[in-house]
């Protein structure tokens, strides 16, 4: 129960009551008003409160009944109710009161995380041998894990301990995303004319006033401000060519919000405390101990037997760049900087391939995008992915669709919400969230998953966006997180989809990028968006052999980023060292590229919250989705047979049974490696022979 609250953390608690049938009838959707994603008291912002009083009301019945001792199968069963009635949802249309019900709710999951009676009762189902399943067993197991991960089996000093410093955890993160959002940075470049005109949209026109030699003949020069948030810094480094605005850019993007230096010094101290309070000697071995590396070590010999193989193909890429910019800039003796390499491998991208982004986003505007996704699970799984009406009041937003994943025999399969387009405010980026788990309640009746697939892709038009393939191959990854929550049929919600071991969560979206590049899937919706021409081969060609080019640089960058995880979250020196040198040290050590001197660009990098001491499972996840692409899905991505296999071996099962065991299944031999000293990491010969590395 703990793991999901600590996954979820500061959004806001809710859950969905309505039970839907297995077989239940695509064709029979009564439109009723209702609230948003279906919930009757969210009309307005005030029904939170309502809201969490019924979470807590039933939750405390739940705990009433599992005081009583029903049977170990009865309190696994309610424990899992618990959790459903207290899993979080995203909504940031109501923040302030939306904050007020998530304080509420966080106090009362205080009390159910710190409750005895219901750790013994965990106790007791964990030792009955009378469960009668295999997943009852392993709920019973990691219900257990999760609350000693809390703290409530130490005594009532240490446990008071842990609770204050995970409540100060969850303000330093909420500190972090606000000092993110309200510490952009910008940089104020003159004239005018050094932003080329494509950007301008990215800009704010300022003006200052120079002189014309005489004291009282001013004029007012026009100039841009760019605010440095990620997506405009990335679209100022890769298409301004003049590198001293790309310079400053770069230096402004990365130094911003210098606040949250001292916020990750505190978030680092206290989740180092905290696991050294539970028994850890690091917050890294505390939170992969119930992962398949299962501890710090076999990570840490894993990223560093990938940077050891991935190394030489990168200097090779760094080379080829620096030889570039000499060759395009004239400077024989210039160096290449960190701010270069968005810019020049883009232009070695399109001078190799011909390939100009504006041709590529004609044929992906994104109903046809969508259209893409419905040949996709049709040809896999055999079900539709439809349009349903929204009742009143459902939807937060004009824009969002709802689809209903339908199987003709098995009935309605799950619920998605579609919200896809950018608009001032939203959540930035791109994510899928869980709003309800799937759970068996009877024999004859099964709670559908419903989920949301948050994106922003821009246009000025929302009926005319447009995709660049990078957006589409976003869409089809958390697509690829969406069909794991909506196909698996867990008897637990504890267990449903994503809510699997930090280090397999990432494979089916990194499985689903694959089928964005494929020409075989491609060519089934990708058509121009206004001659309906289906995307050319050739181009689809251009398109791969320009993601080739710089694959191991990049490569190389999420082997630095986890590096630098496992680093900040590992075993600490008295003193700590300050966040700063440990990257810029990681860096030199594991990359050709300079650190700049006075830059923290990991002051916004979220995924340190999200996933401290777990980023690594991104590169796990390479692995094993290059080993099942290759070995399942390759030779007919497409087919019922192929969709059969990763249903059945794979996705339907979610966190159910062993991660281990599931890959074993789907792809036997040649996908896992176990380590001598205990834990798994993934075979990496797949994606090395992918990429045309040679395994160190």
């Amino acid at each position: 129960m703990s793991a999901l609250i600590r996954r979820a953390a500061g959004k806001v608690r809710a859950n969905l009551n309505t039970t839907h049938h297995y077989r239940a009838s695509a064709a029979l959707h009564i439109i009723n008003e209702t609230g948003l994603y279906g919930f009757h008291h969210l009309k307005n912002p005030k029904g939170f409160q309502r809201f969490v009083d019924d979470a807590i009301d039933r939750s405390g019945e739940l705990v009433d009944y599992i005081t009583g001792m029903p049977s170990s199968a009865e309190i696994i069963r309610a424990m899992d109710e618990i959790s459903d009635t207290v899993v979080l949802l995203y909504l940031r249309e109501f923040v302030d009161e939306a904050t007020k019900a998530s304080m509420r709710i966080n106090e009362y999951l205080h009390f159910l995380n710190t409750n005895h009676i219901l750790y013994n009762a965990v106790i007791k189902a964990e030792r009955d041998s009378d469960l009668l399943t295999m997943e009852a067993r392993r709920a019973a197991h990691f219900l257990r894990v999760d609350l000693e991960k809390g703290g409530i089996h130490l005594p009532n000093e240490k446990l008071g301990r842990v609770n204050q410093l995970n409540m100060d955890i969850a303000q330093l993160c909420t500190m972090f995303y606000e000092n993110v959002s309200h510490d952009p940075g910008h940089v104020d470049i003159f004239p005018a004319s050094r932003i080329p005109k494509h950007l301008h949209h990215l800009v704010k026109p300022i003006y200052r006033s120079t002189s014309l030699g005489s004291r009282d003949n001013h004029m007012k020069e026009k100039g841009f401000q760019i605010a440095t948030e990620p997506s405009s810094l990335s679209s100022i480094l890769q298409n301004v060519s003049d590198s001293e605005v790309r310079k400053m850019a770069y230096l402004q993007g990365n130094s911003v919000p210098k606040a949250n230096l001292g916020v990750l010094d505190k978030l680092i101290a206290a989740r180092h405390e905290i696991a050294q309070i539970i028994g850890y000697k690091s917050y890294a071995e505390y939170a992969l101990h119930s992962n398949m590396a299962s501890s710090p070590d076999v990570v840490l010999s894993f990223l560093i037997e990938m940077s050891k193989t991935v190394r030489p193909m990168a200097n090779e890429e760094f080379k080829a760049i620096w030889d570039f910019k000499r060759e395009k800039s004239g400077q024989l003796c210039g160096d290449l900087e960190p701010w270069d390499e968005a810019y020049f491998t883009g232009l070695m991208k399109s001078s190799t391939y011909n390939s100009d982004l504006s041709v590529v986003s004609s044929y992906f505007p994104l109903s046809q995008c969508i259209e893409g996704l419905k040949v996709l699970v049709e040809s896999l799984f055999g079900v539709t992915f439809n349009r349903i009406p929204l009742a009143p009041g459902e939807s937060w937003h004009p824009d969002v669709m709802k689809m209903c994943l339908h199987h003709p025999d098995e009935g309605d399969l799950g619920y998605l919400y579609l919200d896809l387009n950018s608009r001032k405010g939203k959540y930035p980026g791109c994510a899928h969230f869980a709003i309800k788990g799937g759970r068996r309640i009877s024999e004859l009746e099964y709670q559908l998953p419903v989920v949301a697939l948050v994106c922003n892709f821009s246009s000025r038009n929302s009926s005319s966006v447009r995709l660049n393939h990078s957006e589409v191959e976003t869409l089809f990854h958390e697509f690829g997180h969406a069909l794991h929550s909506l196909l698996s049929r867990t008897d637990y919600q504890h267990f449903s989809g994503t809510r699997v071991v930090f280090d397999l969560a990432e494979t089916p979206s990194n499985l689903f990028e694959y089928y964005a590049w494929d020409y075989r899937v491609l060519r089934t919706f990708a058509r121009h968006y206004s001659t309906g021409e289906v995307i050319p081969e050739k181009l689809v060609e251009s398109m791969q052999g320009a993601k080739r080019m710089f694959a191991a640089t990049e490569l190389q960058r999420q082997i630095l980023y986890a590096l630098i995880d496992q680093k900040l979250f590992g075993e600490q020196t008295c003193p700590m060292r300050d966040t700063i040198s440990v990257v810029a040290d990681l860096k030199r050590q594991h990359t050709s590229w300079k650190h700049t001197e006075g830059t923290h660009w990991h002051t916004r990098f979220s995924h340190l919250l999200n996933y401290g001491a777990g980023y690594y499972s991104y590169l796990y996840a390479k692995c094993f989705a290059s080993t099942i692409w290759n070995k399942i899905c390759k030779e007919d991505p497409l087919s019922l047979d192929t969709g059969s296999a990763l249903r059945t071996k794979f996705l339907q099962h979610g966190g159910a049974k062993d991660p281990a065991s599931l890959l074993n299944d789907l792809v036997g031999d040649g996908i896992l490696r176990y380590c001598d000293g205990g834990g798994i990491v993934p075979d990496i010969t797949c994606l090395c022979d992918e990429m045309g590395l040679v395994k160190r």
